[in-house]
């Protein structure tokens, strides 16, 4: 039968399909999590350099100044 060959083949580009779906499904959500991690760490760092830049803005503030002759 000739047609059931072509539904045979519809049907195994559909699983294979699915396959795919559901693998690129799990990509995205572990590519989620890692734009979830990184955007947290960058928020951290970014924290992290304003409170440094902070130190060395009072630091500066300390020394005396400098005089040109």
């Amino acid at each position: 039968m000739p047609g059931a060959s072509q539904i045979d083949q519809i049907a195994e580009r559909v699983e294979r399909l699915l396959v795919r779906y559901e693998e690129l499904q799990r990509t995205n959500t572990l590519l989620a999590q890692q734009l979830e991690a990184l955007t947290a760490e960058r928020d951290s760092l970014k924290s992290r350099l304003a409170a440094a830049r902070s130190r060395v803005e009072a630091l500066l503030e300390r020394l005396p100044e400098i005089k040109a002759a």
